[in-house]
């Protein structure tokens, strides 16, 4: 699944989503890609799962993130 964090903005930024998701699936594969503010996740969690612990840690995904 694709997130677009429009906060995500540096790599220390992209640390923090990548640690956010991995603590809700330690076993996800995750692309973070700050300089177009997209991430890729692959992952047993469900999408709002995901989305839930993205906005805890600050970086919430946009709406209608495909």
């Amino acid at each position: 699944m694709q997130f677009h964090i429009e906060n995500m903005t540096c790599s220390g930024c992209a640390r923090s989503v990548t640690k956010a998701i991995q603590s809700v699936d330690r076993g996800a594969v995750i692309d973070a890609d700050p300089e177009n503010r997209k991430v890729e996740v692959e992952t047993s969690a469900a999408r709002a799962e995901i989305e839930a612990i993205l906005a805890v840690a600050g970086y919430p995904a946009a709406r209608g993130a495909a």
